[in-house]
């Protein structure tokens, strides 16, 4: 069962299938690449590789990269990455904003978001729980490389559907 948040996001999806492609071993030097070029735009700040590269598993053809972040420090960092990268792919206020960057042909999500935000808080929670939990680990890694032959929308559905699952395995532990 999806909450609230989770099915709303699932509605604003567009038709169409997902693209899933096997690991890059050169995902981690990529993220590497967009990381050093943070700190020269907005100093030293967190950086965070997520996202199926982050636990070098099969995924959507793109790298994660978080920057958890105030509400008042995303407001301000938005400005000084605006004037670097342009404006930005995505904005949600007092969530998170995205930035999209390639390297080679690969696109890079830079998200600077709400640290305070539980979706963010929960993330964090599957993410540490997936990285410790082979077994769990490899069977989301199913569940994705399955997602090539689902819409859009049944995809997402599936994947929270897996997600949910999890936070209550992590709660309990």
């Amino acid at each position: 069962m999806l909450t609230l948040e989770q099915q709303n996001f699932v509605d604003r999806r567009p038709n169409g299938t997902i693209k899933v492609i096997p690991f890059d071993p050169k995902s981690n030097e990529k993220f590497e690449k967009i990381k050093k070029q943070i700190p020269a735009i907005l100093g030293n700040v967190e950086v965070l590789h997520r996202g199926s590269t982050g636990l070098g598993i099969a995924g959507q053809p793109e790298i994660d990269v978080y920057i958890p972040s105030t509400t008042e420090e995303i407001l301000q960092r938005t400005i000084e990455i605006e004037k670097i990268w342009g404006k930005p792919k995505s904005i949600y206020p007092d969530e998170r904003t995205k930035f999209i960057r390639y390297i080679d042909e690969t696109m890079i999500e830079v998200i600077l978001v709400n640290k305070s935000c539980k979706s963010w808080i929960d993330g964090e929670i599957f993410f540490d729980y997936l990285q410790h939990h082979k077994d769990a680990r490899e069977h989301y890694e199913k569940l994705k490389g399955v997602g090539e032959t689902l819409s859009i929308r049944e995809y997402y559905i599936r994947k929270f559907e897996f997600m949910n699952d999890i936070m209550v395995k992590a709660v309990i532990k």
